[in-house]
């Protein structure tokens, strides 16, 4: 080992790059890389979430469309034959409330539930659910099975 292959141990150099606005000499002084002028120039400059550069943003030129209701109820759909295929799989027997829904992963504890009409039930259900559709109501009284709602 001599002077011509010293080297640092390795991690111990940390270079965070060329320091800004410490003088001409630097390469980085002046203007610090910012240019001249201009808003993006100054301090304390933040650029307004879609601002395009005084563009008309895409937001404010694209038409505001059609009505969203405040109060309106969202529910998670299970339809009947995802219910007779449990029913085929001998996950659920005779009776479904909400607590069995969610271990079943049909739904999320904190969502409303409601029972749709496509496919057919065959088996006899006692079936628990925030709302059913007509048809699913149908159809389950139709089996021998009992819908209450929640």
């Amino acid at each position: 080992m001599d002077l011509s292959n010293l080297k640092p141990a390795k991690g111990s150099v940390q270079n965070k790059g060329k320091r800004k606005g410490r003088g001409q000499g630097s390469g980085k002084g002046g203007t610090s890389t910012r240019g001249h002028k201009g808003a993006k120039s100054r301090s304390g400059y933040s650029r307004k979430i879609g601002f395009e550069g005084g563009q008309m943003p895409l937001q404010r030129r694209v038409p505001k469309f059609g009505f969203t209701n405040i109060n309106r109820k969202e529910y998670q759909g299970i339809n009947l034959d995802t219910l007779q295929e449990l029913v085929d799989n001998k996950k659920i027997d005779g009776s479904l409330d909400f607590e069995q829904m969610v271990s079943l992963r049909l739904a999320r504890k904190h969502e409303l539930v409601k029972i749709l009409g496509r496919g057919e039930l065959k088996a006899k259900l006692k079936i628990s659910a925030h709302k059913f559709t007509a048809s699913a109501k149908a159809a389950i009284e139709a089996a021998g099975g009992e819908a209450i709602t929640l």
